[in-house]
This record gives structure tokens, C-alpha cells and sequence, in this order.
């Protein structure tokens, strides 16, 4: 039978970190998007934390998934509130038209 080991953990955090920068450099026309890549790649970093808090027997990783899991929610919550906003007064979501907001 094969057991599930910490490296297999980093490996699974490392692709979705690397899934999360992808998708903010390949897709800078929607913010939407780029807004959930930041949350995958927060979720990678809070993965690697639990692992690596279960393999140490310590929960200082876990207390720190958790205020990061907390922040990445607040994050989401106000940020697709701009989003909503933004797109109430201008019609569009395009990262190009956001910039327009300076001045």
C-alpha cells in the first residue's frame, strides 16, 4: 500500500502554486481570474503549512492556515465588491479599463 508522504504534499502545493502564477501572466484581461489565482496561490502556501505542521507534530502551521485562509476570505470579500462596483459604473471588468481609475 502507499502512504501519502510529506513530499507528496509540496508536490500537489507546488503545482497549484505554479498553476496560480500561470494564471495571473497568461491572463491579465480579466480580474475575476486574477483574483483566483491569487487564491490558489494562497491555498498552495496554506497546504505546505499543514504538511509540514503534520509531519512536526506542532500546530503553529495550522494557526497560521487558518489566519491565512481568514485574510484570503476578507480578500475575496472586497475585492469582487471593487469588481461589482466598478462594473456597475463603467459596464466592464477588463484589468485595461481599471487603470483608468488613477487621477
Amino acid at each position: 500500500m502507499l502512504a501519502i508522504g510529506l513530499s507528496h504534499y509540496l508536490t500537489v502545493g507546488a503545482i497549484l502554486f505554479v498553476l496560480g502564477i500561470l494564471g495571473i501572466f497568461l491572463n491579465r484581461k480579466n480580474i475575476i481570474v486574477i483574483l483566483m489565482s491569487v487564491e490558489l496561490i494562497l491555498l498552495s502556501v496554506n497546504l505546505n503549512l499543514v504538511a509540514f505542521s503534520a509531519q512536526l507534530g506542532d500546530l503553529t502551521g495550522q494557526i497560521f492556515a487558518m489566519l491565512i485562509l481568514t485574510v484570503a476570505a476578507a480578500e475575496a470579500a472586497i475585492g469582487l465588491a471593487i469588481v461589482v462596483i466598478h462594473f456597475r459604473n463603467r459596464g466592464t471588468i477588463e484589468v485595461d479599463d481599471v487603470s483608468t481609475l488613477r487621477g
